[in-house]
């Protein structure tokens, strides 16, 4: 049961008897208002502001909309009592079986308390990672990619259809980079001292495998072969490699993709789906010759002082127009990208999310507006963007060892404090805000490391419930006996404060999936995993609190389904974050 939803759909249906009765007007059209928990506890369990929000349109005081409001509400069984406070907010308190019921429901859905049914607004799309194929994961990449994988698992947990999508970057100047580079490994595989690796080229260990590969494949074949035979060659055995490291990396995370798109088979087997994607365009009137004006910065790649082929970027929000094919006839690198999102609209996406960098916010108007164009404003894009990671250790600024040479890998990060800790605490930030990686704090066990605390919480509970087995011989802990206790026992505050906590999940990952933000799940559990262990504490400090009471055998079975009703919550969330939810900490 979502309370909050139901306190929606209640309050949905007394304006609308409202309406036929005349008190309001019957044209009136009902906008969206909130019902939420109240700031103070101690005006009730939910406010609902629909009386102010109605007030101006139907041209009436909103405190007479809220008494009117509650006049019908009161015929509710389960409401204790509705007081209409300042303007007009309306304060619902529900009778404490409400809260009750509310376990038993926990306990009766257990994984899919919470989740969201199976939508009908489409297929969605969550393009994230999409490193170029040149090296292995670095810890800049490592945020972006937990982040995308979690926001994945909450939109499919909320009822979303969710694709999960990685581009390879396979088909510009920087694989060939990447082959004149391996194709130096290679030489050094047969024997040749290559000396320093030219500046220009990637120096990193991780290439020698490849050229190891291509040594054992073509022996020296390739070393008189000019090198536009070569190239392709090694280009396509140094990516396949590359991306056979990155998936082993992303594989410690735990992260996973559904479709792995090439950017080449843009260009592939006797199609151009560039020059399709900009027909669309020229069909719908958006394409022309012109000139732009060199970019502030001279940061724009695409930029050149001649006639270009030109898309109208301006005409959906984009600060200037942008270029697709060069005076030479050549594609920029954008023409690229807008033929990759003309091909997720001809998948039948209409809902995109790209997780970019914080090197790319400038890149998102003209995404956006290409998006708008070619989907004629009926799909939408959201950019999540993902800042910067600092290391420390201790507080202080921790430079480790750094396994590719030139920068600390994904897999450097994950080796030194384990998957768990990187994924909880990659999210225990806003996505648009640095975040500071702190080795020695992701490891400790106490209430200031997130992941632990609420691990812990976990781990607690099922030792509750295996504890309670060893203490009173013959209890029976299982879901089927637990949601038929006598939860009517269940009346400390901090027991109904937990069950509460309990009560806003589904509300919460309704919200986190519509705002495409799932730190706010891992916040969540922090508070939930603090009220567990608050009332924990309680009960070593006034034992008639403690979850088991050996001499109680009723009394404690209701204390361990709200315990297995929290335990379940916990895991839940957990699973949104790809986190493990373990039965014992070591």
């Amino acid at each position: 049961m979502n309370v909050f939803s139901e306190v929606e759909a209640r309050v949905r249906a007394a304006l609308e008897a409202l309406k036929t009765e005349g008190v309001l007007p019957s044209d009136l059209a009902l906008p969206e208002f909130d019902a939420e928990p109240p700031r103070d506890a101690s005006h009730g369990d939910i406010a609902v502001n629909a009386a102010l929000v109605l007030a101006k349109a139907a041209k009436k005081k909103p405190r007479d909309i809220a008494d009117a409001l509650k006049a019908k509400l009161e015929a509710h069984g389960d409401i204790q009592k509705i007081e209409v406070a300042g303007p007009g907010f309306l304060n619902i308190t529900f009778k404490p079986e409400v809260w009750h019921g509310l376990v038993r429901d926990i306990l009766s859905e257990g994984g899919r308390y919470g989740a969201g049914s199976s939508r009908g607004d489409g297929k969605l799309n969550v393009e994230y990672v999409s490193a170029n194929p040149t090296g292995p994961m670095h810890v800049g990449h490592c945020r972006g990619a937990v982040f995308g994988d979690a926001l994945a698992n909450l939109l499919v947990f909320a009822g979303y259809d969710v694709t999960r999508e990685y581009y390879i970057n396979d088909a510009g100047g920087q694989v060939n980079v990447l082959a004149r580079s391996a194709f130096l490994r290679y030489r050094e595989a047969l024997g040749e001292d290559i000396g320093a690796i030219p500046e220009g080229l990637y120096p990193g260990d991780y290439l020698k495998p490849v050229g190891e590969a291509l040594a054992k494949e073509h022996g020296p074949s390739l070393i008189n072969m000019p090198e536009e035979r070569w190239l392709p060659i090694v280009r396509s055995i140094a990516i396949e490699k590359m991306m056979a490291m990155i998936k082993d990396d992303l594989a410690a995370l735990n992260i996973r993709h559904d479709v792995f798109f090439s950017e080449a088979s843009l260009q592939a087997d006797g199609k151009d789906q560039i020059k399709a994607a900009i027909a669309e365009l020229e069909k719908k009137g958006l394409i022309y010759e012109g000139k732009l004006e060199k970019p502030k910065g001279h940061d724009d790649d695409d930029w050149e002082d001649r006639v270009q082929t030109l898309f109208k970027s301006t005409d959906f929000g984009d600060d200037e127009d942008r270029a697709l094919k060069k005076s030479d006839g050549t594609y920029t690198y954008f023409a690229g990208d807008v033929a990759y999102h003309y091909d997720k609209l001809s998948r039948g996406f209409r809902h995109l999310i790209n997780v970019f960098g914080a090197d790319h916010v400038g890149y998102i108007p003209r995404i956006k507006a290409v998006v708008a164009a070619l989907s004629d404003k009926t799909a939408d894009l959201d950019v999540k963007v993902v800042q910067l990671v600092r290391l420390f250790k201790a507080g202080e600024p921790y430079k480790m060892s750094k396994r590719a040479g030139t920068f600390v890998t994904l897999r450097d990060v994950v080796d030194e404090v384990g998957r768990d800790p990187v994924r909880y605490m990659m999210l225990y930030r806003k996505n648009q805000e640095t975040l500071d990686f702190d080795f020695a704090k992701v490891t400790e066990q106490s209430k200031d490391n997130p992941v632990f605390y609420v691990q812990y919480a976990h781990a607690r509970s099922a030792s509750v419930l295996r504890n309670a087995v060893e203490q009173i011989p013959g209890l029976d802990v299982s879901v089927d006996v637990l949601r038929r206790a006598d939860l009517s026992l269940l009346t400390d505050t901090g027991e109904i404060d937990l069950i509460k906590r309990l009560a806003s999940f589904p509300r919460l990952v309704e919200g986190a999936a519509s705002a495409h933000e799932p730190h706010r799940i891992a916040f969540y559990l922090y508070d939930l995993a603090s009220a567990l262990h608050s009332q924990w504490t309680r009960g070593n400090d006034s034992p008639h609190l403690r979850f088991i009471q050996s001499n109680d055998g009723v009394a404690t079975s209701a204390r361990l389904a709200l315990i297995a009703a929290t335990k379940t919550v916990i895991k839940s969330g957990l699973d949104v974050l790809g986190v493990e939810a373990p039965d014992a900490m070591r």
